[in-house]
């Protein structure tokens, strides 16, 4: 999948993600794209050092319950970018939690769909 489809699908899910969770505010679908290129730039320098570290410091219970670890790391990259940026306000730990099953979830489900459509360039 290209990087373009990428960055729309995650801008996508994370602009969903914000508007059904009270906890989680972005005012708007640009400001969505900008925390979508942050968010994807702090888990692909940090997040599998992250992931890597969780699952030694717990003798290798994070690599074998490794979707919670990756959902865990994924909340953690979620306060990162708050933190990074003022497009993006996460209340909590627990509402930076429910916005990365979100996240996770819809751009699952809109990279499905994607892979479905015939003549999509990209894809």
């Amino acid at each position: 999948m290209s990087i373009i489809w990428s960055l729309l699908i995650l801008s996508c899910s994370v602009w969903v993600a914000a508007a059904i969770l009270p906890g989680i505010k972005i005012r708007g679908f640009w400001d969505a794209v900008v925390v979508s290129i942050i968010f994807g730039l702090a888990n692909f320098f940090f997040g599998w050092l992250l992931f890597v570290v969780i699952g030694i410091g717990t003798f290798g219970l994070g690599f074998l319950f490794s979707f919670l670890t990756r959902l865990v790391v994924s909340a953690l990259m979620l306060k990162l970018t708050d933190a990074l940026t003022d497009r993006l306000t996460v209340r909590n730990f627990g509402w930076a939690l429910a916005g990365a099953l979100v996240i996770s979830l819809l751009s699952l489900v809109l990279e499905k769909i994607l892979h479905h459509i015939p003549g999509l360039p990209g894809i």
